[in-house]
């Protein structure tokens, strides 16, 4: 017995048209599954691709601040009396850069949100179209 795993749908086709069950069309549900494993799969891609690029933006995040820590750390190292910087400036800044990376973050996680949402609802929509193109089908 040949066992090709890499087309399972192919090898479920098989198995129930060997049963000829009267009013299923086994083909067409097999090709329906596909097409869902397909958008699940096509639906992992998007969620991936945003956890990756929520990654990439926390990296630049702890980046920047620790370059700005090493910054200040600095100017206190050269400075013996008074501070080098308007402590109130620093917080500002910090603040103004905490709020834009929420924003980033917010976006890119409402982006691929939409996109996996669009891809599930897209295969939604042809599944029940599918199913009543078969239910239209005349049994024959």
């Amino acid at each position: 017995m040949n066992q090709n795993f890499s087309d399972p749908f192919s090898q479920f086709a098989a198995m129930f048209q060997q049963y000829q069950l009267p009013g299923f069309d086994v083909a067409a549900i097999m090709e329906s599954r596909r097409k869902d494993v397909e958008a699940l799969a096509a639906t992992n891609r998007v969620a991936f691709g945003g956890m990756e690029a929520l990654r990439d933006k926390q990296l630049e995040i702890l980046r920047r601040t620790l370059g700005d820590l090493e910054s200040i750390a600095k100017q206190f190292a050269t400075s013996s009396t008074q501070p080098p910087f308007n402590a109130n400036e620093v917080v500002q800044r910090a603040l103004h850069n905490a709020l834009a990376d929420m924003q980033d973050i917010a976006r890119t996680t409402q982006q691929t949100q939409a996109e996996a949402y669009a891809l599930v609802s897209k295969r939604m929509e042809d599944a029940l179209n599918e199913l009543k193109g078969a239910a239209n089908k005349p049994q024959g």
